[in-house]
């Protein structure tokens, strides 16, 4: 406990020093506050750019502000995901790939430890990025289109949560299996992008997955999603993500041997 104690103070620190306790938060919050306010600004900025005849009325519907909240998450489901997996995609490959982890691998080292407090550093970082974006994105919301029911944007915030937490799993676990940080991301941004597609395709015959979790996270803006399928798809997504941290701890041990020095 002392040696996770230790290696979660680093992980901070180094955190601190490259800025990403900072810019991915930024980042986040800036693409919670852009999307109201580009919805709201629409058509002004369609008529100042969009070279139309004179006299052109534009009208557009007025959204929802539980669709402005569900496209916010869109913007994450893209970009924020994109952001996280190059964030993170070196957190163990670019070590050993630059051989700063000799200097670790050197002592005595509880490799589940050290993976551990990787994970822990990356999931407050991913979780406080996505719930500050998510909170300045109702703020303005609020402002422009109207108030949401505050219970179900927490169910909603929480159900998305999940998946972030499994998502930068699969990302810290592909870190400790390839051997540089490139190809981390490469198998992160497919095993992410391309099971959602097939899920987007194929997802009507499997309402029960982890895949599931942004479907039913923006359901909690309409009647909610079905009870007894969304409590499967977390219990299975629980267990994913258990399963991810072991194979990422056996993983991490396995490889230290191809650490460069």
């Amino acid at each position: 406990m002392n040696q996770f104690g230790v290696m979660l103070k680093k992980e901070w620190r180094e955190n601190l020093r490259n800025y990403k306790l900072f810019w991915i938060p930024a980042v986040f919050i800036l693409l919670g506050i852009m999307e109201p306010v580009s919805n709201y600004f629409l058509p002004q900025i369609l008529d100042s750019v969009g070279n139309l005849p004179e006299g052109t009325v534009l009208e557009f519907p007025v959204p929802e502000p539980e669709l402005v909240m569900a496209a916010i998450m869109g913007q994450y489901q893209l970009l924020g995901l994109l952001i996280f997996t190059l964030a993170y995609m070196g957190t163990i490959a670019g070590e050993r790939k630059s051989g700063t982890a000799t200097l670790l691998y050197a002592r005595p080292l509880s490799f589940r430890a050290y993976f551990m407090s990787k994970w822990v550093m990356a999931q407050v970082i991913a979780l406080l990025s996505v719930w500050l974006g998510f909170l300045a994105g109702y703020y303005y919301t609020y402002l422009l289109f109207g108030s949401i029911d505050f219970m179900n944007l927490m169910r909603f915030g929480l159900t998305y949560s999940l998946w972030i937490l499994l998502v930068i799993s699969i990302v810290l676990v592909a870190s400790a299996l390839m051997p540089n940080a490139g190809l981390a991301a490469a198998v992160s941004l497919a095993i992410i992008f391309i099971s959602q597609l097939v899920d987007g395709l194929l997802g009507t015959y499997w309402p029960i997955s982890p895949l599931k979790l942004p479907v039913y996270a923006a359901a909690w803006f309409e009647n909610g999603p079905d009870m007894s399928d969304f409590w499967w798809s977390v219990s299975l997504t629980f267990i994913l993500i258990m399963l991810l941290l072991v194979i990422g701890i056996f993983i991490s041990a396995k490889k230290a041997a191809s650490t460069k020095v």
